[in-house]
């Protein structure tokens, strides 16, 4: 029986990197998807990519528009039933970023809505159902910024250290409910997005380097989101799980 077999699963950021490589990774293990990212056409071709068929539905939201956030929620459960897993991807930074004398006011608004509210706000509505379908899994994207210093990145830090601490407390308040709550914390992930950031700033080159196995892929963090999502994960709660190839003890 494949990992995910019976299980729903809403997922955000799905247009991005990790997003559609965790997309596929859950239909190849039997669970229905609904992919999320505010762009409908992008959403549509991660699920194309992941071969998604009647098991895959593509929903254009905007995660920080609560009203959006709800609409989107109400549909996936029109379609499938019942919510079991819940991913967080959507979020990133910007190379707008900086130290905190120096970042716009704009760019940490911008990351903390992005981040940091925008997963309050899934968790906000997706876990009342996912306590209706009996318990499940949820799944934040944190970051390495979250456990170590990482310079010129005070906003993103800022956000990512709210998802950390977030996970945590929620762990607690749902278990009751059966409702486990973790958070992987990728080190430096070479998406399209990172890759362009990364030509022209030369610290990221440098982080790049600091990485024991080298910088982490896509699927690395899709693999992890599969394991977390499964039953294997049934007593794993209230972690923030690296995902990091070593960089937060290099």
């Amino acid at each position: 029986m494949a990992r995910l077999d019976g299980k729903v699963a809403f997922l955000t950021g799905a247009a991005g990197g990790i997003g559609r490589q965790t997309c596929a990774r859950y239909i190849a293990e039997g669970a229905r998807i609904a992919a999320v990212d505010i762009g409908a056409e992008a959403v549509g071709d991660a699920i194309r990519d992941a071969a998604a068929g009647e098991r895959g539905l593509a929903l254009a939201c905007d995660i920080t528009d609560p009203d959006a956030v709800k609409v989107a929620i109400a549909r996936t459960v029109a379609q499938f039933g019942r919510i079991d897993i819940l991913c967080n991807i959507a979020g990133g930074s910007s190379a707008a970023d900086a130290r905190v004398t120096q970042a716009p006011d704009e760019e940490f608004w911008r990351v903390i809505r992005l981040d940091l509210y925008g997963t309050f706000l899934c968790c906000k509505h997706a876990i009342p159902e996912m306590v209706r379908a009996g318990g499940g899994s949820v799944i934040n994207l944190s970051s390495m910024v979250a456990l170590m210093a990482l310079p010129e990145r005070d906003c993103y830090t800022a956000a990512k250290g709210g998802v950390a601490a977030m996970t945590r407390s929620m762990a607690v308040e749902y278990a009751p409910d059966k409702i486990r709550v973790n958070a992987i914390a990728p080190g430096l992930v070479l998406t399209p997005r990172v890759e362009e950031l990364m030509a022209g700033r030369e610290e990221l080159r440098r982080l790049a380097g600091q990485h024991l196995l080298g910088p982490c892929r896509p699927n690395d963090i899709a693999e992890m989101a599969v394991y977390l999502g499964s039953d294997e994960s049934r007593v794993v709660t209230g972690q923030v799980l690296s995902v990091d190839s070593g960089v937060t003890i290099s």
